[in-house]
């Protein structure tokens, strides 16, 4: 149970990589991608920062900001982002208050808990307009893209 299509996504304050606030308020008139990914350093997760990192700039022109979360804190945002050059932010919610206040679901792997690949398209109001669970990595990006620019251009 989370947040349903064409209602307001959950207001949310959490520390990106470089230990600077963002909130949904950040993002008034902007397009936003949510994306929650499972943890740092995996490698589908290697996968989409990568993907969401070489089209930075087609979701800027598109007036899209991009933000991953996962429960992992500042400090293995940071490694991670450093590692592989990103330039998108990667918001940590280690106590699960997007997560849950959005209702991502969780799978077990291997005996661990992990939070469900799931992406959450809002609006420039801050509408949530679509939901992607179980994620594909591979080629997600693009979907974002071409989805969103459909629901600009309607």
């Amino acid at each position: 149970m989370g947040v349903e299509v064409g209602k307001q996504f959950p207001e949310f304050s959490l520390l990106n990589q470089d230990r600077q606030m963002v909130t949904l308020g950040d993002f008034v008139g902007k397009w936003l991608v949510v994306y929650v990914y499972p943890k740092d350093d995996t490698p589908g997760c290697t996968i989409q920062g990568k993907s969401f990192t070489a089209t930075k700039q087609e979701f800027d022109d598109a007036n899209i900001s991009v933000v991953g979360v996962s429960e992992d804190d500042v400090e293995s945002h940071k490694n991670f982002c450093n590692k592989f050059s990103f330039t998108i932010d990667l918001l940590a919610d280690p106590n699960h208050e997007l997560l849950d206040a959005a209702g991502v679901g969780q799978s077990e792997y291997k005996g661990t808990m992990y939070w469900n690949r799931t992406s959450f398209v809002i609006d420039p109001q801050g509408v949530l307009r679509k939901v992607y669970e179980k994620v594909n990595p591979e080629g997600h990006e693009r979907v974002l893209l071409d989805d969103i620019k459909a629901m600009q251009a309607a």
